[in-house]
């Protein structure tokens, strides 16, 4: 509660007459120092109003003396790096695939531009550095659905997966029980029997009666021994990768309902020369050919 201002016999100070249960409160000032600091920021803040962008208006702000603009900055920077870059985009737009991967200083452009690239477009589905996931194969092995060499993933970046574009890669596995082709059981002893192939099947008696319906239904694609076929992004089978699972139960789903996933073309997305440069990175990350 207030109290009189007195001076504080111990330290020979003005209190401010506030008391809290006996304990009386100083009038100690604050150091110069700091207010000297304090002021001057009061001043810088009311430069910083004058000189540069500050207060909003109805329809834009108020564009301060400097008339500074941050995106003005940007655009400038953006414009002063693409003239930079021209160059080496130009020399990567005319030079073959195999010629950019010759030449020393075309080719950690490209891995540069490619890294940047993949991580704005890729690395969503692919994962950072290309490891892939479940559903997303990984980029960084050596195990390829469409062909590991340079030709081969510049064909799949530019027109995609079962994509809309005319050229896509296109495979489409049959839904050998949704479409009523095979029985539940000839499913499950096909999966023991692609298992075996890998050496991680489990019934011998099943994967020995489906060698026939393997034969019959998947050979074509996949190869007699499940050693898969690029030309047609038939995965291997005996590998031991897997891009959706390699359990029993994961098998059995990928024959029954199949999988056909969709990878975009990004040929109407990214110029030619970013399409190449993400090629080389891609080629780069340890599983090119």
């Amino acid at each position: 509660m207030p109290t009189k201002i007195e001076k504080d016999a111990i330290t020979g100070k003005q209190t401010t007459g506030h008391d809290w249960d006996g304990v009386k409160e100083l009038d100690t000032p604050l150091p110069k120092w700091w207010l000297y600091v304090f002021y001057a920021t009061i001043i810088w803040s009311i430069g910083y109003y004058v000189f540069y962008p500050s207060w909003p208006s109805l329809s834009s702000h108020v564009p301060g003396v400097l008339g500074y603009s941050a995106r003005t900055d940007i655009v400038r920077d953006l414009r002063e790096q693409a003239e930079q870059r021209a160059p080496y985009v130009t020399r990567i737009r005319a030079a073959s695939l195999e010629q950019i991967r010759s030449d020393p200083q075309l080719l950690g452009f490209a891995i540069a531009g490619g890294r940047s690239a993949f991580a704005d477009n890729c690395a969503a589905c692919h994962g950072s550095g290309g490891a892939g996931t479940k559903g997303f194969p990984s980029l960084a092995d050596d195990d390829w659905l469409w062909g590991g060499d340079l030709e081969a993933i510049h064909a799949t970046i530019r027109t995609g997966i079962r994509s809309a574009h005319p050229d896509s890669r296109l495979s489409l596995m049959p839904r050998f029980g949704l479409d009523g082709m095979l029985a539940a059981a000839q499913i499950s002893d096909v999966a023991e029997y692609v298992l075996s192939l890998s050496a991680t099947g489990t019934d011998k008696a099943a994967a020995s009666r489906a060698a026939p319906l393997y034969a019959e239904n998947c050979a074509a694609c996949h190869g007699d021994k499940g050693e898969g076929n690029a030309e047609l992004g038939a995965p291997n089978l005996a590998d031991k990768i897997w891009l959706y699972g390699g359990d029993k139960p994961s098998v059995v789903q990928t024959i029954a309902v199949s999988r056909n996933g969709v990878m975009p073309a990004w040929t109407d997305r990214l110029d030619e020369a970013t399409i190449k440069m993400l090629t080389v990175y891609v080629h780069s990350l340890g599983g090119g050919r």
